[in-house]
């Protein structure tokens, strides 16, 4: 029998426990009075590289949502004048019918991706300096919501960014734009483009890493 210590992040909570595996045919979880977590799954599964299942999110007041990696609740008010504003801990979404939650997903995700859209182009241009030994020029930029990358480039110079890097820090942000900047000049991943991120952005790892705890979809 094994044991070992995990996190489980769910939304902004993030909940310890001990994983053991003994020789059983299912899995059972404990929540002991003192609030500790023990999950015991049969030997020779792979219990902890199962990604947690996130509820599917319903548009309605108090749901969490992270921004530039800070953290918000969402707050819907029923009024004649639609807007969505972030202010004092609050994404605040006004819109003539509340229980239209389809219609409120709608406004959120366009007020979403014009703050993308405005926030992505803002670092490419401040990021830009760093290549100026290398005169890249402004690449065009694009923002669409990806499953399984952050970010891509094309040979033609095409820089994508997903919608949901929206979620992450600031320094991650600027980790993925650098990243994808220097796939102008070196398209694949390989001693170039490495010694490339360390002389533009010599704490890159760092920031890969806590990108590493924001959900990509």
């Amino acid at each position: 029998m094994t044991s070992s210590i995990h996190t489980l992040h769910f939304g902004d909570t993030a909940i310890e426990y001990t994983l053991i595996y003994a020789a059983r045919k299912t899995l059972a979880i404990h929540v002991h009075p003192d609030r500790s977590v023990t999950v015991k799954a049969p030997a020779g599964s792979d219990f902890a590289a199962l990604p947690p299942r996130q509820p599917p999110r319903r548009y309605v007041s108090g749901e969490s949502f992270w921004y530039l990696g800070r953290h918000y609740r969402l707050k819907v008010s029923e009024g004649e004048r639609e807007w969505v504003k972030l202010t004092r801990g609050y994404l605040e979404v006004t819109t003539p019918n509340k229980a239209n939650t389809a219609y409120v997903q709608a406004q959120v995700e366009a007020w979403l991706r014009r703050q993308a859209q405005r926030h992505f182009h803002e670092r490419v241009a401040a990021l830009l300096p760093r290549f100026k030994p290398l005169a890249l020029p402004e690449p065009e930029l694009a923002v669409r919501a990806m499953k399984s990358r952050w970010g891509s480039c094309t040979g033609k110079g095409k820089i994508t960014l997903n919608l949901h890097l929206m979620r992450a820090p600031k320094p991650c942000v600027d980790y993925v734009v650098v990243h994808e900047l220097c796939h102008l000049v070196e398209l694949n991943h390989g001693k170039g483009f490495y010694a490339l991120m360390d002389r533009v952005m010599p704490d890159w790892r760092k920031r890969r890493e806590e990108l590493k705890q924001v959900e990509i979809t």
